[in-house]
């Protein structure tokens, strides 16, 4: 297992981002990654926030920058494995188009934030964990739906 800032450390040696957008894209690759492969990618809790699910120990590292790009990482990368490497890269092509509000849109249709923040209006504060298999449940049946299975 790897730690979130590993991830981000990825995500921002291939372009700079927001917060917001560099999130997003941690968020989708742990979900991914615990589908196909059925372990975590990382350990921290990711939670249902306003804005989406935020992780929050990579909020608190990044949110000086407000909704500034944070600056593209030059830094020595964790050593990842392949599969794990292809997740991030997938991830990375899928999402990589969209910014930081497009993909805070996405997430709000999608059931693991809309489950964890069940009954709540849309802006009070929360910080109910989007789970592991609340993630699992959602992506491996779009998974499915397009494997055509």
């Amino acid at each position: 297992m790897y730690s979130v800032f590993d991830i981000a450390n990825w995500f921002l040696s291939k372009e700079s981002m927001t917060h917001k957008k560099l999130q997003k894209l941690c968020y989708y690759a742990q979900a991914w990654h615990y589908t196909l492969l059925d372990e975590p990618l990382f350990s921290e809790r990711i939670e249902a926030w306003v804005h989406g699910p935020v992780i929050p120990a990579l909020y608190k590292k990044y949110s000086d920058y407000g909704w500034i790009d944070i600056p593209k990482y030059s830094g020595k990368l964790k050593d990842f494995n392949n599969k794990t490497l292809d997740i991030l890269q997938t991830v990375l092509n899928t999402y990589l188009e969209f910014d930081g509000d497009m993909l805070e849109r996405i997430t709000h249709a999608e059931n693991p934030w809309k489950e964890a923040r069940k009954g709540l209006p849309p802006l009070a504060t929360c910080t109910n964990e989007i789970t592991l298999e609340s993630m699992k449940a959602f992506y491996r049946q779009l998974y499915d739906e397009e494997q055509g299975e």
